[in-house]
């Protein structure tokens, strides 16, 4: 499906840096002895048994997000269901092994290969003789034949999706018999696996209506082991029921059921018996550890998480004197409050009791999430400050944010077209280079983008203004998200992934990350942008400046360092100095703070410590008390001399914002790299991110990336934006600099990688025509090496020349591949056959129940 970008010009590229990735391709091509494709990173985990201890008949009710909107998987609007019912019910000539690779498929396909490959490659398949339609009718020739005029794009009445491989094809006829199949191409197409899976009867394909309409809520004539029952919209189910028909090993299940249920209500779906098997996220995967964890405890036993989890006898004796106490208005509010929650912790036992029946089984998903740098215009044309921005990339960590609370293998991606195990991968990362702060500063600097200049000077001057500097950098658009920046981010308030490292849901990266990458939890910025303006600043300016010899410590927001002494800022310095109302009224607010901070201390003390350490605390306090009376509010005495002090003891890592601290006195915390300028304007990139609950690990991620391009001196706006409008008002339309999305993982990338990468073209309207490369680079010499690599018949070969062409999408840095995803899946314990599939294509036919008794074999997950 092609999308046009709204831009008017084509994508700028650095001719050096091309040079540079193409030198580096054959030495990242060579051969080896070792194969470069490896094995799976993870195993899938399916709970596999033999056919013989699972039970005969049965009815699995599979989650899925929505029914389907058409079962003709060669429609625009086709999605997963449609794909899973295909699969159940139509023929495949190939199905994914456990490593992503076609094998041919014996219940439908004898043999099929490669007889002739001059004057045309002609492919003959002998198809099972046993194969027939539902209705009685041999599978052959005419079925073929009908699925290559209807995809093949000459006939502009058929509404296809695509029609990669079958616009190849010049002919199709029967062979010797009526179960040979000879196709002819009228140029070579080393993907021809690929073609006909599924293949869907002459019925569906004979004629545009029947395509565009005949197929899209029935399917008259099936051939798989079920067949197509009803679609149901009421009731949300597509059933399928037991092919009688079917030749192959017969389905163990009676029927297959696959029902609608939303991602946020599958927990209460799981619990409630309406699903068996369900795709789920970290956080239900969770709850369904802890309730086989509580398995041994006794149904009356209290559970130590959920709602009643934070309920302690201490808090549990006041809520019942409040509830029996004088006040009338308090005690029935308290009353109502415990209903409430007493409700909310039955049901949230009795779910708990009913997830004991299932169990999470995981993998990782034939498909990568990737770092995508929209290169049509603004800083990321430049091909310099796109690699800047992968070499800041620690992508080792990013993988362990989301996968190692998991328990799933940890490993970055090294391949834009095959993931681990595929035959086409292999990790080519290395054309653009691992994580190189120092590389990635002067790439930066190479662009033109220096530290300081007019931006810097410009808000040093609002700042002797005496107006409160904005950390929008000058000349950045609002975050596109609702309200201003930061109410949207505020609204949103704090949701992170479980094991993910956010701890906040803020819209600004300008906080600093402790030693282990984690998110600090006082961050106080409401700034959508990243970074502070005035953090580079140098002595000599403030000597010539005229300041009084002091700095603003923690203006910026950051909090604080990861370790003493690393990566340590220069000082801080003030502006011009302020008015006397201004400074007096600064040093207020740094006092009322740190008075704060001191009782705060002592009560926390006298809850927690005992007599000695009890009575010293309430000492500071009376002491510091008296002081404040003795100093008065307003003067600059002894509060002004220990104001750095008070502010390192209270706010650690970083200070109290407005507090004072002796010239010379480094800025706390580690600073990241001064803001970059060039021609007078910031770097300053939009960073589109989704908002909806499903999406946590991204935003997590996105805030690490945005962290880590602060250490460069590049600053990042997060913009959250609804989760329906994401992909289509912002990815696929080009709104954005920087953002986060998933491509899947093709056992035929010369054909299905091609429009996700291939250079965009100027259409006849002036627009770009960008297919679906939403990052809008592109080369000349990727293309070349996709269409070489389709058409060589040699598989060695193709191969090779599918990697060259990722080592120049590495060194091209459109996109950046960071982690393979995870596969999370909910399964009733005595579920066999099904679960986290990982690349394999599902066998229907084997999916059932055990039998009493019966275990399922060792799994092979990681």
């Amino acid at each position: 499906m092609s999308h046009d970008g709204v831009g008017p010009r084509a994508v700028m590229r650095s001719v050096a840096f091309l040079t540079a990735g193409v030198l580096a391709v054959p030495a990242l091509a060579g051969c080896s002895e070792k194969d470069p494709a490896g094995k799976p990173t993870a195993g899938q985990e399916i709970a596999p048994a033999e056919r013989g201890r699972i039970a005969d008949g049965g009815t699995l009710r599979w989650a899925v997000d929505a029914l389907p909107e058409t079962l003709n998987a060669f429609q625009a609007d086709a999605d997963a269901a449609t794909s899973k019912v295909a699969g159940a019910v139509l023929p495949s000539m190939y199905r994914l092994d456990a490593n992503g690779r076609p094998q041919r498929n014996p219940d439908y396909l004898e043999s099929a290969k490669v007889v002739d490959r001059e004057p045309r490659q002609v492919v003959l398949y002998k198809l099972n003789q046993q194969a027939v339609w539902s209705d009685g009718r041999e599978i052959g020739a005419a079925d073929f034949a009908a699925q290559w005029r209807a995809l093949s794009g000459k006939d502009t009445a058929y509404w296809t999706a695509r029609n990669a491989g079958y616009d190849r094809i010049e002919k199709i006829e029967r062979g010797a018999d009526d179960l040979e199949v000879r196709v002819t191409f009228s140029k070579p197409y080393a993907d021809w696996q690929s073609l006909f899976s599924p293949l869907y009867p002459k019925d569906v394909m004979g004629t545009p209506d029947a395509f565009n309409d005949g197929a899209r809520r029935k399917l008259k004539v099936t051939a798989g082991p079920f067949a197509l029952d009803t679609v149901d919209k009421d009731s949300g189910e597509v059933r399928l029921k037991r092919n009688p028909r079917w030749w192959g090993r017969p389905a163990k299940l009676s029927e297959l059921v696959l029902r609608a249920v939303p991602r946020d209500k599958r927990t209460a779906a799981l619990a409630d018996g309406k699903v068996d098997l369900a795709e789920i996220d970290s956080t239900e995967a969770h709850r369904i550890t802890l309730a086989a964890r509580d398995k041994g405890k006794g149904n009356g036993a209290p559970l130590a998480h959920g709602p009643g989890a934070a309920l302690t006898p201490g808090k549990s004796l006041r809520s019942w004197a409040v509830a029996h106490g004088s006040d009338e208005e308090a005690a029935d509010e308290e009353i109502l409050a415990r209903k409430k929650r007493g409700k909310a912790v039955a049901k949230y036992a009795d779910e708990q009791s009913s997830l004991r029946g299932f169990e999470v089984r995981k993998s990782l998903e034939p498909a990568f999430t990737q770092l995508a740098l929209n290169g049509q215009e603004g800083p990321l044309a430049d091909e310099r400050v796109r690699r800047a921005v992968a070499r800041a990339l620690d992508r080792d960590e990013l993988a362990r944010v989301v996968l190692r609370p998991l328990g799933l293998p940890a490993e970055p991606v090294g391949s834009h077209l095959a993931l681990s195990g595929q035959q086409a991968y292999a990790d080519n990362s290395g054309a653009l280079g691992g994580q190189d702060t120092k590389e990635a500063q002067a790439l930066l600097a190479d662009a033109g983008w220096v530290s300081g200049g007019a931006v810097k000077e410009e808000q040093k001057e609002k700042k002797a203004a005496g107006a409160g500097a904005s950390k929008e950098p000058a000349g950045s658009e609002a975050s596109e998200s609702s309200g201003t920046p930061a109410d949207s981010d505020s609204a949103e308030g704090s949701d992170s992934d479980e094991g993910s490292g956010s701890s906040e849901d803020s819209g600004s990266s300008g906080s600093s990350s402790s030693s282990d990458g984690s998110d600090s939890s006082d961050r106080s910025d409401s700034s959508t942008t990243s970074g502070s303006s005035d953090s580079s600043s140098s002595s000599d300016s403030s000597e010539s400046s005229g300041d009084d010899g002091t700095y603003i410590v923690g203006e910026d927001g950051k909090p604080g360092d990861d370790k003493p002494g690393e990566n340590r800022a220069p000082a801080l310095l003030v502006p011009a100095p302020l008015a006397e109302l201004q400074r007096v009224a600064l040093l207020d607010q740094a006092y009322v703070l740190g008075v704060h901070g001191q009782a705060e201390k002592a009560k926390k003390a006298k809850k927690q410590k005992a007599g000695k350490k009890q009575r010293i605390g309430k000492k500071q306090q009376a002491e510091t008390e008296k002081q404040r009376k003795k100093d008065g509010p307003g003067t600059s005495g002894k509060v002004e001399k220990n104001l750095a002090h008070e502010g390192r003891s209270q706010f650690q890592h970083g200070g109290a914002p407005g507090a004072y601290a002796p010239k010379g006195t480094a800025a706390p915390g580690r600073a990241a790299a001064g803001p970059l300028a060039k021609n007078g304007k910031p770097l300053t990139l939009r960073f589109v991110l989704p908002s909806g609950p499903g999406s946590q690990s991204l935003r997590a991620v996105g805030e690490r990336i945005a962290r880590m391009l602060e250490r460069i001196g590049i600053r990042t706006e997060i913009s959250k934006v609804a989760d329906e409008s994401y992909f289509k008002d912002h990815i696929a339309s080009g709104q954005y600099d920087l953002a986060l999305y998933s491509w899947p993982a093709s056992a035929f990338p010369a054909t299905d990688a091609r429009p996700i990468y291939s250079k965009p073209v100027p259409a006849a309207d002036g627009s770009l025509n960008v297919e679906q490369n939403y990052t809008r680079v592109g080369t000349d010499q990727v293309d070349q090496l996709f269409d070489q690599a389709i058409a060589e018949l040699d598989p060695g070969e193709s191969r090779s020349l599918v990697r060259k062409a990722d080592a120049r999408i590495w060194a091209a840095a459109g996109s950046i591949p960071l982690y393979q995803r995870p596969q999370l899946t909910a399964a009733r314990t005595n579920l066999a056959n099904a679960g986290a599939f990982g690349f394999q294509t599902p066998l229907y036919e084997d999916m059932g129940f055990l039998k009493k008794g019966a275990k399922p074999q060792a799994s092979s997950a990681p």
